[in-house]
């Protein structure tokens, strides 16, 4: 892979969002180690706390709040509304008893000291995390021998790569640039890369500040690449079981009525109102992002390789996190995945 000066891999000890939030992760973590478990009992009354952000399968969620659904459920939670990696922070924290996170960044919050298990998937980016190309390029063999940002060591530089080996292209073929997600607009609009890799809503902004650029490889080419998640404390979850299967069951409660073109309104609704936009222009996130029915989870849950599994993309993702200095050693995955929680269910 060709990089500029200062990349992740030409500068080990280079700071990317994630090796930021590692080091701090590992700071919290060290004030905080021993605190949650100790204090399961004495907890036991409280609510389940739980870590979302700005993304359509965790602002889902927000059905469920609005509509009451978990007091019918008998379930006393509470969901915390974050930015996406000060999530992470108080899920390292013990702060939280679990978080909404992609299956990579579950590793790599295990892998720095906060252990979880993904104990409920909720959707794969299908469409919104995109590589978007300046014309004349038109498919992404048309960007070999060009320069293209994206943030290093983050899920759409996976994506970058992905694509790249799909279409027969190696790393050494383009050069990447490394930006920052939200400035990658900007950055197709005004510095000389021909294309940028980026999720929404960065990635149809930039699509919008350069004439004719569209995107040339979606993360609904790749399904199952980048799986969102509820990563659970093991403590939390073994103490708390049955309040985590009653959550459960108000998810798949929440994807029906999602999907429901009866309801689908009234969702989306609630939805844009959480993060500001109108139902028009949050539709299309929606879209590109698919919600798992209960037995699209079940067989998300059974071990393979390959996308389709969510052992095969994290042992994807745990291959590229390490590759590119996100966390030292591999992880093993397979401790990492709990399906019980779906399995349970009928």
């Amino acid at each position: 892979m060709k990089t500029m000066p200062l990349s992740f891999a030409s500068e080990p000890h280079a700071t990317t969002p994630l090796r930021r939030w590692a080091l701090r992760a590992a700071s919290a973590l060290a004030l905080a180690t021993g605190l949650f478990a100790a204090g399961v009992q004495a907890a036991s009354a409280a609510p389940l706390r739980i870590g979302y952000s700005d993304w359509p399968g965790w602002v889902a969620w927000q059905v469920a709040i609005d509509k009451g659904w978990f007091k019918e459920a008998g379930l006393d939670v509470k969901f915390d509304w974050f930015d996406y990696a000060a999530s992470m922070d108080a899920f390292a924290a013990n702060k939280l008893d679990a978080v909404l996170v992609t299956n990579g960044d579950a590793l790599t919050m295990g892998a720095n000291g906060a252990k979880n298990v993904m104990a409920l998937i909720t959707d794969y980016s299908n469409g919104n995390d995109m590589v978007i190309a300046k014309p004349p390029a038109r498919k992404i063999q048309d960007l070999k021998g060009k320069k293209i940002g994206v943030e290093f060591g983050v899920v759409d530089h996976l994506l970058l790569l992905d694509a790249l080996q799909r279409a027969g292209m190696k790393e050494s073929d383009v050069t990447l640039v490394n930006a920052k997600t939200n400035e990658t607009p900007q950055v197709l609009a005004s510095s000389d890369v021909a294309a940028i890799a980026a999720w929404q809503p960065n990635a149809g902004e930039a699509q919008r500040a350069v004439p004719g650029a569209r995107p040339v490889f979606t993360s609904a080419d790749e399904p199952g690449l980048i799986y969102d998640v509820l990563a659970v404390n093991p403590v939390s979850l073994a103490a708390h079981k049955a309040d985590y299967e009653k959550l459960a069951k108000v998810w798949y409660r929440v994807v029906k009525y999602i999907d429901d073109p009866a309801t689908q309104p009234d969702a989306v609704k609630i939805m844009a109102a959480r993060v500001g936009l109108t139902p028009a222009q949050y539709l299309p996130l929606l879209k590109g992002t698919k919600l798992l029915t209960l037995p699209e989870a079940q067989q998300a849950y059974v071990k393979a390789d390959g996308f389709r599994s969510l052992y095969g993309s994290s042992r994807a993702a745990d291959a590229f996190n390490v590759k590119y200095q996100v966390y030292k050693s591999a992880q093993d995955v397979s401790a990492y995945v709990d399906p019980s929680l779906t399995g349970a269910l009928k």
